[in-house]
């Protein structure tokens, strides 16, 4: 049976939205596969590894009959992206095979039964949903994301929380040395809410969201979330765990504030950090009236020092930071100026935007 007929592309994008989140070697071999399911002239694409699942749909035209299969996602998507982009594809279902032609190219996959692919489905109890463009969100996530911990025994930490409050949508991510903070307001009035994002999850929707103004349509429930935009839905399951209190570690007041362009302080510190330690990568930030100095060293007794000038007029200050959490920040807030406000060497600092209190950014020192 002709499953699907069309051009290659036709297939490739709406695989490449869902296979992401696929392993290549699972403990169940069919969470290797997608799921093909053809209504019609509908193509429908699944792909779930049981914490998330996103299913997409594309219009084939092509083909003389419905019907549902898996086969290993992966495979599929290394096939069609090996083909010049033109091909006309023609995908045949027979004898629990897949058979995958395009121009003198032919492959042989095996399959799964459809029947037995796990689905998720949003779970039942009380469900709120709001919405905001794919753009907002994805600077959302982008302001915050690379604060989220990896493998940290503290589960919670291994996420992004997003919390509703009235109009305005937070979302904070922390690995206990630094601390991101971000908000967006919202058109609808909702009860506060929170939930922790997967780190998966954020990884994923930071891939398939694109900057434009069309919906991003949000739902939670108490242990799941679903996005849906565009042609794409991706439902997951929420981090079970209590985030620590962000406002807490956010400074209320410091006194010492230094203004500074933030592209010239990328360029200096990308310089200063050739020559840091590459396990601590620590940096001496030193602070006087109207001047920064950033000093790194390594092991083999190797030293850079840059000097730029900023607007400072505070106390002298010599404080060292992991440089690589201080570039993270830099390179994903997209303001020409940042202000970075100190109360002692011993203390947080806080980088935030002038004029903008929809963002924060909390360091810890460190000793060098």
């Amino acid at each position: 049976m002709v499953l699907i007929k069309s051009q290659r592309d036709t297939l490739l994008a709406p695989l490449q939205s869902v296979s992401g989140i696929v392993e290549r070697r699972h403990t169940l071999p069919i969470l290797s596969n997608v799921l093909l399911e053809k209504k019609g002239n509908q193509l429908t694409l699944l792909a779930t590894d049981i914490e998330i699942q996103i299913t997409t749909t594309a219009i084939c035209e092509g083909g003389d009959g419905d019907g549902a299969v898996t086969v290993g996602a992966r495979k599929l998507q290394d096939i069609l992206r090996s083909l010049p982009d033109s091909t006309e594809i023609t995908v045949n279902l027979e004898d629990k095979r897949l058979q995958v032609k395009g121009g003198k190219s032919r492959f042989n996959l095996q399959t799964l039964p459809a029947d037995d692919f796990p689905r998720m489905t949003l779970s039942e109890g009380e469900t709120r949903h709001f919405s905001l463009s794919q753009k907002a969100f994805r600077q959302l996530l982008a302001k915050t994301q690379y604060a989220m911990a990896a493998q940290d025994v503290r589960y919670y930490l291994n996420g992004l929380l997003l919390q509703v409050d009235g109009r305005e949508l937070r979302a904070v991510a922390t690995d206990g040395h630094r601390l991101a903070f971000a908000s967006v307001e919202l058109e609808t009035e909702l009860p506060r809410q929170e939930m922790i994002l997967p780190r998966k999850t954020v990884l994923e929707l930071n891939r398939l969201l694109v900057d434009t103004d069309d919906a991003l349509n949000i739902s939670l429930a108490p242990s799941q979330v679903r996005f849906s935009f565009g042609n794409i839905v991706l439902v997951s399951k929420l981090i079970d765990g209590k985030f620590p209190d962000y406002e807490r570690v956010i400074p209320p007041s410091l006194r010492n504030h230094m203004s500074v362009s933030r592209q010239l302080l990328v360029q200096a510190m990308q310089r200063a950090a050739i020559l840091t330690n590459e396990k601590f990568r620590g940096v001496r930030v030193v602070l006087g009236e109207n001047s920064l100095r950033l000093i790194a060293a390594n092991a083999e007794q190797e030293e850079a020092q840059e000097e730029i000038e900023v607007q400072y007029a505070g106390d002298t200050i010599d404080v060292g930071f992991n440089v690589g959490y201080l570039l993270d920040v830099l390179n994903n807030v997209h303001a020409e100026e940042i202000q970075w406000s100190f109360n002692d060497a011993n203390s947080s600092a806080l980088i935030s935007v002038p004029g903008n209190d929809r963002f924060k950014y909390v360091v810890m020192p460190m000793r060098i």
